[in-house]
């Protein structure tokens, strides 16, 4: 387990100059799209070099290509990014009026972005660990769960072979699409695993959205610790305040993404804090009700943004906030090279910003199909797992449906009932196949606006191929057995046996 000791949360003097001007999402004009590519630029070269330790070859090939399309103009003016190791800040320019676009990373929170016109002096504000361990030992086993029972499973490596191979061909899943990581857990054992060059067991990649479903897990840890009621409305002192009625907004109306509040018209879009270093504060929790809390599904980053948000004022206790996911659930299921990233006001960026490994993402998925046991230790309420993966009161007009921060893999053709998912953009998934006791992860680099990841089929394949798998076990056991039987029998009665058959 990683010990933390006390965070060093100083931010008077950064919220005095750079809070107000991120009070409201602006219009896009040319100044704030350069910004805001220069912000991503930064965000991705920093959390790739520091966290994931990738190349800048191998940074510029995936995460910096495939960018969002409106941003792609002016992001392929940008200069090169500057890096400072020694400092680990990652810093591009984008105007001869403004200061660059800088991500600082320290120990146990990633990169964080310091806010558009906030210079290199800002990062001593930024919220920092006192000590850090040191990197975790490598991830080796096999045993991706609890009180696994390691076994050869020559049958699944075999009929698996196919569905994983298919995935990287940038073609039978989606045209274009580009795999980075292929991960089968059957019983809580690696079954089948495979990456693309540059990346490995230990590479973690930003999870995007996948990242919600993680938010959610740790909001069930804090459920079980009893520092929440997912019924009791979110704990947002700027909402309590007279007539305001965001007050009667739940953390359950948040998971189930039905708020009610105004995102826009994109709730996935949360460019002025993703990118431009805004504050959760400031971006997510001012936005006003359009729809009654409870009564409306429009998926929004905000909700999950500001139900963690209420965790942490819920807990008035940043040291202890800081130290929750990771000292209450991710060290304890062994997901060592998972970080949450913060905005530098210390909120955790928990809709996207996590970093995590396939491994590490296959871990969550099985502490679900454990119902939240890990060995004898109950991390999540019993009966969360059914929680996240039972429809809200509120659907989507239409394609799969929502749980509690999880996506319902209900209108898959050939794909098991019950089946629940992780999704992010650019095609991250991590799907939870109770019935089969499987847990499938797919990574990739697929560009944006190009061609999705066609997980609905992927899961019906490999799904198909663990069936496959268990027919031919079961064919094998009963032919042992009939052998055994046959080599008890006298000649006579084998004889006759076999002449019946």
């Amino acid at each position: 387990m990683r010990p933390v000791s006390a965070v060093i949360v100083s931010l008077a003097a950064l919220a005095v100059s750079a809070s107000a001007a991120f009070a409201q999402e602006g219009g896009n004009t040319d100044d704030m799209d350069l910004a805001l590519a220069a912000g991503w630029k930064a965000a991705f070269a920093c959390s790739d070099l520091f966290t994931a330790g990738q190349s800048m070859a191998e940074i510029d090939q995936n995460d910096l290509s495939g960018i969002y399309p409106d941003y792609q103009r002016a992001f392929d003016t940008l200069p090169k990014a500057q890096v400072n190791t020694a400092m680990k800040t990652v810093s591009v320019t984008y105007s001869g009026m403004m200061p660059p676009r800088i991500a600082a990373w320290r120990p146990g929170f990633g990169c964080t972005q310091l806010p558009i016109g906030a210079d290199f002096s800002m990062i001593s504000f930024l919220p920092h660990f006192a000590s850090w361990p040191a990197a975790p030992a490598q991830d080796r086993g096999s045993a991706i769960g609890a009180n696994v029972k390691i076994q050869l499973r020559t049958e699944e490596a075999e009929r698996l072979e196919a569905p994983v191979s298919f995935a990287f061909d940038e073609r039978t899943y989606g045209n274009g699409t580009r795999t980075s990581a292929v991960l089968v857990v059957r019983d809580g054992q690696v079954v089948a695993e495979r990456y693309a060059l540059g990346v490995d067991h230990e590479t973690p990649q930003r999870t995007w959205s996948a990242g919600k479903s993680i938010a959610a897990t740790v909001l069930g840890a804090a459920r079980r610790n009893g520092l929440i009621d997912i019924d009791y409305p979110a704990v947002i002192a700027d909402w309590n305040n007279g007539a305001d009625p965001r007050r009667t907004i739940t953390i359950r109306n948040l998971m189930h993404m039905a708020s009610g509040l105004d995102s826009g018209g994109s709730g996935a879009r949360t460019d002025r804090i993703y990118f431009g270093g805004g504050r959760v504060v400031d971006q997510a929790g001012s936005k006003v009700l359009e729809a009654m809390p409870g009564t409306r599904f429009k998926y929004s980053n905000n909700d999950t943004l500001i139900a963690m948000r209420s965790l942490r004022e819920s807990m008035n206790d940043d040291n202890a906030f800081h130290r929750f996911p990771y000292e209450s659930l991710l060290n304890k299921i062994g997901a060592a090279h998972t970080t949450m990233e913060i905005d530098w006001n210390g909120d955790f960026i928990a809709s996207s910003q996590v970093w995590s490994t396939a491994r590490d993402l296959a871990r969550v998925g099985q502490l679900y199909l454990q119902d939240g046991l890990w060995g004898n230790e109950r991390l999540l309420p019993e009966g969360w797992a059914e929680f996240v993966r039972t429809p809200a009161p509120a659907q989507p007009e239409s394609g799969p449906g929502y749980g509690a921060q999880f996506w319902l893999m209900n209108d898959a053709a050939g794909v098991p009932e019950g089946t629940f998912y992780m999704a992010g953009n650019r095609g991250q998934f991590v799907v939870i196949a109770p019935s089969m006791n499987a847990v499938i992860v797919r990574r990739g680099y697929d560009a944006n606006g190009g061609a999705n990841f066609e997980i609905n089929d992927f899961t019906r394949d490999v799904l198909m191929a663990l069936q496959a798998a268990d027919d031919e076990r079961s064919a094998l056991r009963a032919q042992a057995e009939l052998d055994a039987e046959l080599e008890n029998m006298s000649p006579k009665e084998r004889a006759k046996f076999l002449a019946g058959q």
